[in-house]
């Protein structure tokens, strides 16, 4: 039976021997990786290599998993084929610097951030709804706020959504539906609320029109005070 011949090899053998006979350094076939490059996780460009990271494989196992990746390292400003290709990619980047997201602002009455993610609350926030209602720190905390303290002690939990479902809405959400929703208690939201951004958010309703008007109706008013 005819033997298949790695034809890869053979070439990098010649390469090899060629590279010896050219520099006096050994060279053996063992040490060179004939891996092929075929998926990239990551590429790195400085002002003087490019650094890509490829093939990663995991192994998993019961309690933790084992990553490991092939890297590949080339000091390129010293090849002029490389420096034209990386230039044409700081051109397209230039090409493409004032491009703007899909998403800049919020289609009025979205709120599809409200339900499924959870706003964390820091103490200040739970003290700036306890204001607003009129009501103590430890009641708000009772009433609306899941505890979970962070590791660094800042924030203390997060909102609670109108059922046990962590992909439900907002507790404080108020309105009947999409492009109608808003915030019952606005000026006193979490900082993490406030500091949302939709852009580059996938979560917008986009069949809402972004020149929708905003309307806000009754602001929530607490069905209950929490007994001490």
């Amino acid at each position: 039976m005819q033997e298949t011949i790695d034809l890869i090899a053979h070439r990098e053998l010649r390469n090899l021997r060629r590279y010896t006979r050219d520099t006096g350094q050994p060279t053996s076939l063992d040490q060179l990786d004939l891996e092929p490059m075929t998926m990239v996780q990551n590429i790195e460009v400085d002002e003087e290599h490019i650094t890509i990271k490829y093939n990663e494989k995991i192994e998993r196992y019961y309690n933790s998993n084992t990553h490991t990746h092939r890297e590949w390292v080339y000091k390129y400003n010293d090849d002029p084929e490389m420096v034209l290709a990386i230039r044409a990619v700081i051109e397209l980047a230039r090409k493409h610097l004032t491009d703007l997201p899909e998403n800049v602002a919020c289609p009025p009455g979205c709120a599809e951030c409200c339900g499924g993610y959870e706003p964390f609350v820091n103490k200040a926030d739970v003290q700036r709804i306890a204001d607003h209602f009129g009501w103590t720190y430890d009641e708000v905390m009772k009433e609306y706020i899941v505890p979970r303290e962070s590791a660094d002690g800042f924030n203390v939990g997060y909102l609670r959504k109108v059922t046990e479902k962590i992909e439900d809405k907002c507790v404080f959400l108020k309105g009947n539906g999409s492009g109608h929703f808003y915030c019952g208690i606005y000026k006193a939201r979490p900082h993490d609320c406030g500091a949302f951004t939709p852009i580059g958010c996938d979560d917008v309703d986009a069949d809402l029109p972004k020149r929708g008007k905003y309307v806000v109706g009754d602001p929530f008013k607490p069905k209950r005070r929490p007994k001490r």
